[in-house]
């Protein structure tokens, strides 16, 4: 029978000492592939396959696209770029940003749950928002096993709190305990595959396809979920929101992808851009307003040049209130929310 011999690690803030520390911990003979995502700048050279690499026994590396998966072996994904897997062979692709990422841990988990189902282990380590928590839930509905890092010895407690809160997880341990753990479960043997729904399985089988560069709106992604009032903070696109179990998420038509919180962060950036904007506009105002007020100084018209710098001292004082509302923005987002305080959008 087959056995637990695929596992997918997601880490953010926090996530190199954790991800180091794992590595020095496994042992060469270890018989399960490794899939990792860590949230790194997208125009920045990952060195985290070299950290690992040093740190522990385990080839650690970026793979090519079409490259065959093997035991014994760490995926790390590369800046920029989902990594998925597809008929036993790692896929690496640009489609649209997940939670703000890409490389996105929920693409990633799905992807694999979706190909291996029982026989997959999910690992969601240190970390700030909430990217894994729906990549999780894939997991455990498709059959896999679920673990997190115990958030009082995380770095960065959000991420595994997020899944906490919203996936009925199998262990929660500290990273010094992972590694054996892992060696445990990978020697179990697996149930058969979960039956899912036509709808169910059409709806992860799109979203899986959608990360690998696939045309969203080609392939009806506007029929997968409910069609909301909102719209999508990078493209302007219609937001449809997906539910997964107690958790509610939104795609756009166009293919990105948002949890409620990932989403808040976005429309607040978005809210703060257009009010910056605001400002600029009013301080190009007060600009031509004394102009022509000089002017018609200039040409002895007193009246009008006093009528035109009481306008530009009323809109300098308009954009001064708009500043003081940018720095005045309140942060909504689950890094700075308590676990029990989560904010969602209805």
């Amino acid at each position: 029978m087959a056995k637990r011999d695929i596992i997918v690690i997601g880490a953010s803030a926090g996530g190199v000492y954790a991800l180091k520390a794992l590595a020095a911990s496994l042992p060469a003979d270890f018989k399960a592939a490794i899939f990792v995502v860590l949230h790194v700048s997208p125009s920045s050279p990952s060195f985290l396959p070299d950290i690992l690499n040093h740190a522990g026994l385990l080839k650690a590396s970026h793979p090519q696209d079409g490259e065959l998966i093997r035991q014994g072996h760490i995926y790390v994904a590369s800046p920029d770029h989902h990594l998925l897997v597809e008929d036993d062979k790692v896929v690496v692709k640009k489609g649209p940003k997940e939670n703000r990422f890409r490389p996105s841990i929920d693409a990633l988990f799905r992807s694999v749950a979706y190909s291996y189902g029982p026989r997959v282990i999910g690992v969601v380590l240190t970390g700030l928002l909430d990217d894994g928590t729906s990549g999780m839930w894939s997991v455990k509905r498709l059959g896999g096993l679920g673990v997190v890092q115990e958030p009082e010895d995380a770095m960065y407690a959000s991420m595994p709190d997020s899944v906490l809160q919203y996936v009925d997880v199998d262990y929660q341990v500290p990273i010094t305990d992972l590694a054996s753990l892992l060696c445990q479960l990978i020697e179990e043997t697996v149930p058969d595959k979960v039956h899912l729904a036509d709808k169910e399985r059409v709806r992860i089988e799109t979203e899986v396809s959608i990360a690998a560069q696939a045309n969203a709106f080609e392939l009806g992604v506007l029929g997968i979920g409910h069609l909301t009032a909102l719209t999508c903070p990078e493209c302007s696109g219609a937001l449809i929101s997906i539910q997964e179990g107690k958790l509610t998420r939104y795609r756009c038509h166009t293919g990105h992808a948002y949890t409620a919180n990932s989403l808040l962060v976005d429309v607040t950036k978005t809210v703060e851009e257009s009010l910056w904007k605001s400002v600029r506009s009013l301080e190009e105002m007060v600009i031509l307003l004394e102009q022509s007020a000089r002017k018609y100084a200039e040409s002895n018209d007193e009246r009008a040049s006093e009528q035109f710098y009481e306008k530009a001292r009323e809109t300098r004082e308009r954009a001064a209130t708009t500043r003081e509302l940018i720095f005045k923005q309140e942060r909504l987002s689950h890094d700075i929310a308590t676990t029990k305080d989560q904010l969602t959008i209805p």
